[in-house]
């Protein structure tokens, strides 16, 4: 008898060239991956090419492809050569976009001025209070060329001007704020692409400023736009009040200045935050609601139905309210690129293409990545594509029986709850995996019920919450707005308390320590590996997408200081001890939770291992570090306290230029240093001996690295 048949390698190379065979008609779907990698590979540069080299690769890109167009006889290298052209062109449109988006930022100082601009929009509230965004005409002495188009400004309370009010105020304005951290999310870099190249807080009240001359009109329409979103917002809040109100308005206009903090917080420990900030879910369900109206409107009415495309004037219908809700929403990047991913689908029916596909969701990413590069750093970008890439592709492999005929409705209704309710539960937990190594990166925290809490409030925000706030928004400028908000408002209710329960569950939200910086790029080819490749090799990019969760961490620091000098964090333990656990919590919050460690903010966690005063802290001898810190601006140290610092301590931080030369202890960071480096983190390697870790060398030389003081710098 003969044996099994054992595998040759003829027969493996065969059946490999059969699947590679299967992706003929899907080659094209990685078009928009190799552009988002060559737009990745220039945002990781820390130099930034000459502008020369955007208008070669772009050409290049072009010959290649008319090249290929023309001689190629090889699918293979056909494919090849399409991919290698769509790389070159994102390196050189990420170029070009840079290029043109370069404007002038504010410098770094902090001497009060005089501003004077217009109210463009009522951004989100900070952790200072209210905030807004003004197009300002005139700032102190600035010279006009010198002069930001855009500055954010923090209020102290009082009087909040609605957009399009010409205002005056006193306020500091400094360049947009460096990372909390090395390595972490760049403020400066999204302000650079949305021409804010300012950020200060107001000194005083809001004054009424008398204008000689009317703003721009692209200016003046903006903020007429802006205005009648913030009287949508000011009337559903006065409906619903601030605590369902805030959340409604959020959703409708995009203002989240009404907000109450635990509301939000409940909703970030219940994986629900997503709900706050319009993006792909928010205009899939308006979209969708307007498109089954429309199509049941048709349907219902014989006459027309007989003589008109239902399904293409819903989706007409559908693609003009998404078009509607977007100038609505104030336009924001994520709401812009969740339009763009719907206008595509609908414009798909309209053309009598399937509407939603892999091949779609490819042009929408395309189309967003040539319009705006720099989205492929954004989490926002990176979540809601990989999240809907899951999901298409969970559609083309989920089974599709066939429909009895003459099947009971009793019997039809339970299969439909049924398959309804496995089907939600499959999406939820497909967007969710798909989606947490973005959260665990960028945002280092899990949400352990948050499947639940999305499966549960999925059919209240898409039946009830969503179509209220919708028909409330329209219907309100006619006064008859206020039954809609209130079955809106209902919905909202019953998701804070699903939020809620799901915040003070046992173990809501574990915190997760990022992983080292190649693990998120490799996992989110490893995702697009699963939802893109047909067949059975697409399960090699499962230890891909699992990269984050596998790869082994980065060594945690002993200690952090922000970028000011002011505040300094070292480590004991699992814990983040804060030198000033009431100044710069944010930063060091960020960089607490992207070590995986737990910040403590009281002063008797301090004080058992450092002696601190108000101006300064000492290590004392129990201290595992030795670190010293002196935050000091314009009072002198009291005697004797600069002596112990540099006495006891093997690092010594000042806020201050002191001179380094006058203290003996083995590394001294001065206020230079941190002008020019930025955030640090500090590696204890012996007694002794320290190694310091700049965010400003990890940022590069960018032109939204490079402050005022800094461009002369080569």
């Amino acid at each position: 008898m003969r044996g099994p048949a054992r595998p040759s390698p003829s027969g493996a190379w065969r059946w490999l060239g059969q699947q590679i065979e299967r992706q003929a008609d899907r080659w094209t779907l990685w078009t928009p991956v190799a552009f988002g990698c060559g737009a990745g590979v220039y945002f990781a540069l820390l130099r930034e090419p000459q502008i020369w080299t955007g208008f070669a690769g772009l050409a290049l890109a072009a010959v290649l492809l008319l090249a290929v167009n023309r001689w190629s006889r090889s699918r293979v290298l056909t494919a090849s050569v399409v991919l290698a052209a769509c790389f070159l062109a994102g390196l050189a449109m990420a170029t070009l976009r840079t290029e043109g988006a370069k404007a002038p930022v504010a410098p770094a100082e902090a001497r009060p001025q005089r501003l004077e601009g217009w109210v463009m929009d009522v951004a989100s509230p900070g952790q200072g209070g209210p905030r807004l965004l003004i197009a300002p005409s005139r700032i102190g002495d600035w010279a006009p060329a010198a002069t930001p188009i855009r500055v954010r400004i923090t209020l102290r309370g009082g009087y909040l001007p609605a957009p399009g009010e010409p205002i005056s105020v006193l306020a500091v304005i400094n360049s947009p704020p460096q990372p909390a951290s090395p390595g972490s999310y760049d403020f400066a870099r999204d302000a650079f692409f949305q021409s804010v190249g300012g950020v200060g807080f107001a000194l005083g009240p809001v004054q009424t400023w008398y204008p000689r001359e009317l703003p721009p009109w692209r200016l003046r329409m903006t903020m007429r736009v802006n205005a009648l979103r913030w009287a949508l917002t000011r009337r559903i809040v006065d409906t619903l009040g601030i605590s369902t109100g805030g959340l409604a308005a959020a959703m409708t206009t995009g203002h989240e200045a009404f907000i109450p903090k635990a509301q939000v917080d409940d909703l970030r420990a219940a994986g629900l935050a997503h709900i706050i900030s319009i993006s792909g879910l928010h205009m899939a369900i308006v979209g969708g609601f307007v498109f089954a109206l429309a199509r049941f409107g048709v349907a219902a009415w014989p006459w027309l139905a007989l003589r008109i495309s239902g399904k293409k004037l819903a989706a007409g219908l559908a693609l003009a309210s998404v078009l509607a809700y977007l100038i609505l929403s104030g336009a924001p990047p994520p709401a812009e690129r969740s339009a763009v991913t719907a206008a595509v689908a609908f414009g798909a029916i309209l053309v009598d293409r399937q509407a939603i596909s892999l091949h779609a969701l490819g042009l929408a990413a395309f189309v967003v990545l040539i319009l705006q590069p720099e989205a492929v750093t954004q989490p926002g970008f990176q979540m809601s594509f990989a999240a809907t890439a899951a999901l298409v592709a969970l559609a083309e492999a989920w089974p599709h029986p066939v429909k009895e005929i003459n099947t009971p409705w009793p019997i039809r209704i339970v299969q439909g709850l049924w398959t309804w309710t496995l089907a939600g539960a499959a999406a939820s937990f497909v967007a969710g995996t798909a989606t947490s190594p973005f959260a665990m990166q960028h945002f280092n925290r899990v949400s352990t019920w948050g499947l639940i809490s999305n499966l549960v409030t999925e059919p209240i925000s898409g039946f009830l919450m969503m179509p209220g706030l919708a028909i409330g928004a329209v219907l309100a400028p006619f006064g008859l707005g206020k039954w809609p908000l209130e079955v809106a408002g209902f919905a909202i209710d019953l998701m804070n308390r699903v939020a809620h329960i799901a915040a003070t569950a046992p173990y809501a939200v574990l915190n997760v320590a990022s992983g080292p910086e190649w693990a998120l790029p490799v996992a989110f080819l490893g995702l697009l590996w699963l939802c893109l490749w047909k067949g059975r090799l697409r399960w090699l990019g499962l230890p891909l997408a699992l990269a984050v969760n596998l790869a082994p961490k980065p060594p945690t620091p002993d200690a952090w200081v922000d970028g000011a000098g002011a505040a300094v964090a070292v480590r004991s333990g699992g814990d983040a001890v804060l030198f000033r656990p009431d100044v710069k919590l944010f930063g060091a919050e960020l960089w607490a939770r992207r070590r995986g460690l737990a910040p403590l903010k009281t002063e008797a966690a301090r004080d058992v291992n450092y002696d601190c005063d108000h101006w300064s802290c000492t290590p004392l001898a129990t201290a595992p570090l030795k670190i010293a810190s002196a935050w000091n601006v314009k009072r002198p140290l009291k005697d004797g306290r600069f002596a112990q610092m540099c006495g006891s301590a093997e690092v010594v931080i000042l806020r201050n230029d002191f001179p380094a030369e006058s203290c003996p202890a083995p590394l001294v960071l001065t206020g230079a240093d941190f002008a020019r480096g930025g955030s640090a983190e500090l590696y204890r390697q012996a007694p002794g001996r320290w190694r310091v870790v700049w965010a400003q060398d990890q940022r590069g030389r960018r032109p939204w690295t490079w402050g005022p003081d800094l461009r002369r710098s080569p």
